[in-house]
């Protein structure tokens, strides 16, 4: 084979390989900041949440769809890590954000709630201090993909 062919056949695997690497995976957009984010969307998964989780890759939160919009509240109950808890309306705005939300260390599983400050149809948590460092505010709009839930019919 020849030197030309070997490197075409190199740069044809490559590029099927970089292709494929987040072609499917869910993520949101915020303040041009790509998150590859886990879903939940059942009473179980939203339950669940992020807790028990010892670390998460800067890049990476979770968002909680809810079936209507309306005020929302979370605590931190068994979360191990400090989050950004992000509200966002069904046009996916900010409503606000619970920033650099502590984990609840109570021994009497009394955690207190971090309310929205309106009424709000998606919760996006990343880990603490992102939003400031993008200078996310109140009103900015983010953008989602490959969400199968989101998607138009």
């Amino acid at each position: 084979m020849t030197d030309r062919i070997w490197q075409m056949m190199v740069m044809a695997a490559a590029m099927l390989v970089l292709a494929g690497c987040d072609a499917g995976e869910p993520y949101v957009v915020v303040k041009g900041e790509r998150f590859s984010i886990e879903v939940a969307d059942d009473d179980a998964t939203r339950s669940r949440g992020l807790m028990f989780r010892d670390r998460m890759a800067d890049d990476h939160g979770m968002l909680f769809i809810f079936p209507d919009q309306r005020p929302r509240s979370f605590w931190m109950k068994n979360t191990r890590i400090p989050l950004d808890i992000i509200y966002l309306d069904r046009e996916l705005r900010v409503v606000s954000i619970s920033a650099d939300t502590p984990p609840c260390r109570s021994r009497s599983r009394r955690c207190p709630g971090y309310p929205s400050a309106g009424p709000a149809q998606y919760v996006l948590e990343i880990n603490a201090g992102r939003a400031a460092e993008l200078g996310l505010v109140p009103g900015d709009r983010s953008e989602v993909g490959n969400i199968e839930q989101l998607e138009a019919p």
